[in-house]
């Protein structure tokens, strides 16, 4: 069967078809969609294999592994920034290695259109000493998924499958049968203290022995199967030029050596450990070699190494020389300047047309209650009295940090999962003269938000703590998360109640408020601000679009344009896209788009000429 589907997509089907029994994961753009699409599979599939999502990257790693242990094959997902929070166990795992096959999917993001750093997970498996797959297209993800559960249980390692957002995204059309193939093993895990702990420096040593000689292992089984491709062609004698190309580049790079028959070329999808001899064998055949690989110089500083070793005295053009970049995204701009330079032109080609770009405001959906919050905090520092400019409030990963963004110009930091309660403390004990406050969402303070806490409580901190509890993690495309109602998470699922969990801490003070309840909130968070200690307002509201979605609208509001003195408060306080501005009996009037409008009110409260109300069955009102 032949269906159009995107690299994601692509990693899941793959994994299904070679047997998985547990997929494992936490969700983080670019790599969401394939743990998704096998969870998708599993509530209209049986059987299906075990799928969750954890509480976080190592967790999920962790529980992964442990079914690799007893022999089962499982998959594990993540962005690249959630791999740091896996490391310190796939360092270990990596030590111990496997029995089943176990597949480590991290999915980079050259250009950081997710936001975050521009990290390049290849660096992981030099790290880590684990196999790192990188395929150039989804159709190529299918392919090298299904041979990674092969590989991994070839020479028993975890194998690192590395994808960019120009794959993961990208559709294809890709022919599978798109079925499960369950592999009925029975489970099976023996002791043995000398593999599976770390008890003694010798045990350590030896274990780090066996992953090296693994990982050799590995290089020659990629080799065999000739997972890269090398072309020596024989046009370009004099001269010898040849062009490296790693993962999604192989197929930008195919198009453009069509029209430049005497150039080599070598297509890399298996990236760690490095084919010497498919290396040693173009660097024979070569004066001058350019390497196009996205962010960091991993391929290139691997090359530059073994020509050092073997005396070659050619010119290898990249990164390190300064003639590419290793920011952004790979287009035919960058690859024809490299090919220019190693060819020695000084022409460059012009490619494509220019485009225009668009900005756009990144702001809450309609109807969030994170605004509400925001909005509340905003009016509690206007009536303390205390200077926007020097209040901090470091905000933290998800749908909480679009409180940096205008009308709200809140949030003032974001640096990783549940860090905006640890840099809180930080800031606090600096002695800085004004409140210092914590915004957190409720995914991430089970994800890594409840360690600092533990911290801020044990030494008196002086901050404030809110987390906006929406009951869904929202920006990655609303997966369910511990503190997600029980009914909603399906399965034998059981709710986690982060109110027991702030109370069993310890804090100074704990109060909890709906977001849409502007008085309320606003007399909350005041009386949190001028308390001391730790405190914490736990902001509980469910996400408007997950709410919307099964229950469907119960009042929506309009603005009476006889009242509207178009003093635009309402759009100056909330930043609520519902919120447009429309032209009656040549008058400009703010207007509610009712398609996008989900009846929280929190306009209405910024009003103070009383021309937003609900609407009446007439439907009267702009």
């Amino acid at each position: 069967m032949k269906r159009m589907i995107s690299g994601n997509q692509a990693v899941a089907f793959a994994a299904l078809e070679a047997g998985i029994e547990l997929a494992s994961g936490y969700p983080g753009t670019p790599s969401t969609e394939a743990l998704t699409e096998i969870c998708n599979f599993s509530k209209i599939n049986d059987p299906s294999p075990y799928v969750e999502w954890s509480t976080n990257e190592k967790v999920a790693f962790e529980i992964a592994a442990g079914a690799a242990w007893a022999g089962k094959r499982a998959l594990v997902t993540m962005k690249m920034s959630g791999a740091n929070v896996a490391l310190d166990s796939i360092v270990s795992v990596a030590y111990s290695g496997t029995i089943g096959g176990l597949v480590i999917y991290m999915a980079d993001d050259p250009g950081a259109e997710a936001g975050m750093p521009e990290q390049d997970s290849r660096y992981f498996a030099l790290l880590a000493g684990l196999p790192l797959l990188d395929p150039s297209s989804p159709g190529r993800a299918f392919h090298l998924t299904k041979y990674a559960f092969k590989l991994s249980e070839a020479v028993e390692l975890p194998v690192i499958l590395r994808a960019v957002t120009s794959v993961a995204h990208t559709k294809e059309i890709v022919e599978a049968d798109y079925r499960y193939h369950p592999l009925a093993r029975k489970p099976e895990f023996k002791r043995d203290i000398l593999r599976f702990t770390k008890a003694g420096s010798a045990i350590c040593v030896d274990q780090h022995k066996t992953l090296l000689d693994r990982l050799k292992l590995s290089k020659d089984v990629m080799h065999t199967h000739k997972i890269n491709q090398i072309h020596l062609n024989g046009g370009n004698e004099k001269r010898g030029l040849c062009v490296i190309s790693s993962g999604v580049l192989n197929h930008d790079v195919d198009e453009i050596l069509s029209s430049r028959p005497g150039i080599s070329s070598l297509k890399l999808e298996a990236i760690y450990p490095l084919d010497e001899d498919n290396i040693t064998g173009v660097l024979k055949n070569s004066e001058g070699i350019v390497i196009f690989e996205e962010l960091e110089p991993v391929v290139e500083m691997l090359v530059r190494s073994l020509a050092s070793g073997l005396n070659w005295k050619g010119r290898i053009i990249g990164k390190l020389d300064g003639v590419l970049p290793r920011t952004g995204r790979y287009s035919s701009k960058e690859i024809l300047k490299g090919i220019n330079e190693l060819e020695g032109n000084e022409r460059q080609e012009e490619v494509g047309t220019k485009t225009q770009t668009y900005k756009h405001p990144i702001t809450f959906c309609a109807g969030c209650p994170h605004r509400g919050t925001y909005v509340a905090l905003n009016r509690v520092l206007k009536r303390l009295k205390l200077k926007k400019e020097e209040t901090v409030v470091t905000g933290d990963i998800g749908c909480t940090i679009l409180g940096m963004n205008p009308p709200i110009d809140s949030c003032w930091t974001e640096v990783s999962m549940g860090s905006s309660i640890g840099l809180a403390q930080g800031l606090a004990l600096s002695g800085l003269k004004a409140p210092v406050i914590a915004t957190i969402g409720d995914s991430t303070f089970f994800h890594a938000g409840i360690p600092p806490l533990i911290n801020a409580a044990q030494h008196n901190s002086d901050i404030l703590v809110i987390i906006l509890d929406n009951g869904w993690t929202s920006m990655t495309g609303f997966q369910i998360n511990p503190g997600t109602e029980e009914m909603l998470q399906g399965g034998n699922n059981r709710r986690v109640d982060i109110e027991k969990i702030v109370r069993a801490i310890g804090v100074d003070y704990l109060e909890i408020i709906d977001p849409f309840k502007q008085e309320d909130s606003v007399e909350a968070i005041s009386k949190a601000i001028q308390a001391g200690g730790v405190r914490v307002i736990i902001a509980k509201r469910e996400c408007a679009l997950t709410a919307l979605r099964r229950e469907g609208r119960e009042i929506k509001f309009r603005i009476y344009h006889e009242k509207c003195t178009f003093c635009r408060s309402c759009m100056r306080e909330t930043g609520c896209p519902a919120l447009e501005v429309k032209t009656i009996r040549d008058k400009q009037v703010m207007s509610i788009d009712a398609d996008q409008c989900t009846g929280c009110g929190l306009c209405a409260t910024c009003c103070s000429f009383g021309a937003i109300n609900p609407a009446d069955q007439s439907g009267q009102g702009a």
